[in-house]
């Protein structure tokens, strides 16, 4: 692989990119948030679609790839911002998580990952009794 960029340190609000000789790989970006049932991540992947999506979990990791087309054709940008071309992004999940009942969908661009929790992870509220 031919490096003619790396980024390495990007600037708040950019997205590390790395040009290859194929094109451009990007690292898309993740929001994570907990409940007491499960994890659930949002990633930014505009321009995706579901089958271009490769969603694996193995061994405690959970790994995300695909690839993202150009979104207009023939137009040249001063300067563009949205990742092009090849994505990997890979998260090491706890033994909390049922990787069973992991499930996935894509809404308007965002990927929406729900990881649940086992029974045995879940919080639960003790009732306290006056005695």
């Amino acid at each position: 692989m031919t490096r003619s960029m790396v980024q390495t340190e990007p600037r708040q609000g950019e997205v590390t990119v790395e040009r290859t000789r194929n094109g451009g790989a990007y690292v898309p970006r993740f929001d994570i948030y907990e409940t007491d049932s499960e994890l659930v991540l949002y990633g930014d992947l505009p321009g995706v679609a579901p089958e271009d999506l490769d969603i694996r979990f193995e061994n405690r990791e959970l790994t995300i790839s695909g690839k993202v087309g150009r979104r207009h054709e023939g137009i040249d940008f001063l300067y563009g911002e949205y990742g092009i071309g090849d994505f990997y992004r890979s998260f090491t999940i706890g033994e909390s998580i049922d990787g069973n009942k992991i499930s996935a969908e894509l809404k308007n661009g965002v990927l929406i990952l729900h990881l649940p929790k086992v029974a045995e992870a879940q919080s639960k509220k003790i009732e306290v009794k006056a005695g």
